[in-house]
C-alpha cells in the first residue's frame, strides 16, 4: 500500500476524539458564540446542531424551541450589565438607577440583532433575576411603594428595550424623511405639530434617553397604586 492509499483510509470512529456531552449550558454558550460572530438570525436549531456536531432533535431535550433559546442567550448577555449602581452606598438613587438602565441599554446596542428580539422574548435565568433585583433595590431606596416598584420595573425595562430596538433598525434615509415630514407639516392641517416641529426633532442621544428615564421614574413615584386585585 502506498502513502496515498494510507492517507485516504477513513479513520475509525474509535480514533476520533469523543464529543463533549450535550448540556443546556453548553448549548446556550454555543448559541451565544453564534450570535456574537454571525448575528441572531443564525441562532437556529439547525445551525446550532451543526456547531455542536449533533442532530437538531437532540437539542430539544434541553431547549423547547427557538424562542426559549433566544431568551436563554439574552439572559447570558445580561451578565454584561453593570449592577454596581445598586450596591453603591452614596449618590442620588435616581441617577444610579439611570446608570444601571443605561448599562442594560448599552448591552443591547452591542448586540443590535438581539435588541428587537428582546421585546418579545422572556428571559428567566439568574442574570435576568439579578437585574430585576438591582432595579427593585434602587426603587426601594427611593421610597417607591412596593407595588409601584414591582410594576415600574416592567415600564423601565420596556422603555430601554424599545429604545435599543428602535436604534437597531435605524436607517438614515428613513429618519431624515420623518424629520422632513415633521418640519414641513402644514400649519392648516396640523397646527400643533407645526407649532412644535422644532421641539419635536430637537435633542437626541443621551439627553433624550435620560429625560425619558427621569420622566418614567417620576411617574412611577407619583402614580396611583396598581390595581393588584384585577390582575
Amino acid at each position: 500500500m502506498n502513502s496515498a492509499d494510507r492517507t485516504s483510509t477513513p479513520r475509525s470512529r474509535r480514533e476520533r476524539p469523543a464529543k463533549a456531552a450535550l448540556s443546556r449550558d453548553g448549548i446556550v454558550s454555543a448559541a451565544t458564540h453564534i450570535l456574537r460572530t454571525e448575528g441572531l438570525g443564525k441562532v437556529t436549531m439547525r445551525r446550532l446542531a451543526k456547531e455542536l456536531d449533533t442532530g437538531p432533535a437532540s437539542l430539544y431535550v434541553y431547549v423547547r424551541n427557538t424562542d426559549e433559546l433566544h431568551a436563554a442567550v439574552l439572559d447570558e448577555l445580561l451578565a454584561e450589565v453593570d449592577l454596581t449602581p445598586a450596591r453603591e452606598a452614596s449618590g442620588d438613587w435616581r441617577e444610579r438607577l439611570t446608570r444601571l438602565l443605561t448599562s442594560y441599554l448599552e448591552m443591547l446596542f452591542r448586540h443590535p440583532s438581539l435588541a428587537r428580539s428582546a421585546l418579545t422574548v422572556h428571559p428567566a435565568g439568574d442574570h435576568y433575576l439579578d437585574l430585576v433585583e438591582a432595579l427593585l433595590v434602587l426603587l426601594r431606596e427611593g421610597g417607591v411603594p412596593d407595588a409601584r416598584a414591582a410594576w415600574g420595573v416592567d415600564l423601565l425595562l420596556q422603555y430601554a428595550t424599545a429604545t435599543a430596538a428602535e436604534h437597531a433598525g435605524d436607517d438614515q434615509d428613513t429618519m431624515d424623511a420623518a424629520r422632513t415630514a415633521i418640519t414641513t407639516a402644514s400649519p392648516a392641517r396640523h397646527p400643533e405639530l407645526a407649532r412644535l416641529a422644532d421641539v419635536l426633532v430637537a435633542g437626541g442621544g443621551s439627553g433624550r434617553l435620560n429625560w425619558g428615564f427621569a420622566a418614567l421614574i417620576a411617574g412611577i413615584t407619583a402614580a396611583p397604586e396598581p390595581p393588584l386585585a384585577d390582575s
